[in-house]
């Protein structure tokens, strides 16, 4: 880290390595399609890079960088909200039939119920159940007390399980590590 921050390319090269498949993790699952979540972890990289000189330890780097990531997220979804929208119909996904891995049909039906809940609570959710983090630490990420954070991932708990049928036997698992 301070080798990467006194402009060493190589140890840069080897941080943004070392933590790109977590950011972009967290932007495809908060920006709810591959595209922007690609546009996302681009601007999160590149935030990370342009801000690397203001990180200043007093935080780990990586919730820092959680950080970094979660705001270039939400300013894609703000620019998605932006955009026109070309009036094409909209594309029914194919249902997984006995052909999909299992796996993969819980990945889609979870990315569609994170996709639908609010986006302070798929936040919250997302870095709890995905990322692992504590609630000080996404407090600390998004810039709000520690219980306004269990507030928000009961929330977004529920309105999951409500958009996933409330049958958790059926529903995907959403702790960390799951698909």
């Amino acid at each position: 880290m301070a080798a990467a921050q006194a402009g060493d390319r190589v140890a840069l090269d080897a941080l943004l390595r070392r933590h790109q498949d977590r950011i972009h993790g967290i932007c495809r699952r908060l920006c709810g399609n591959e595209a922007d979540a690609l546009d996302a972890t681009q601007e999160a990289l590149i935030a990370v890079v342009r801000g690397i000189h203001r990180f200043d330890g007093r935080a780990s780097f990586t919730t820092w960088a959680y950080r970094v990531t979660t705001n270039a997220c939400l300013d894609e979804l703000r620019r998605r909200a932006r955009r026109p929208d070309p009036g094409l119909p909209d594309v029914e996904r194919p249902r997984p039939g006995p052909s999909f891995d299992e796996a993969i049909a819980d990945r889609l039906l979870l990315d569609d119920a994170l996709a639908a809940i609010p986006e302070d609570f798929r936040v919250a959710v997302v870095l709890r159940d995905h990322l692992d983090l504590d609630y000080a630490q996404i407090g600390e990420v998004l810039g709000i007390p520690p219980g306004t954070v269990r507030s928000r991932i009961a929330r977004g708990r529920a309105a999951l399980a409500d958009r996933l049928g409330g049958n958790q036997d059926a529903a995907p698992n959403v702790e960390r590590g799951a698909p």
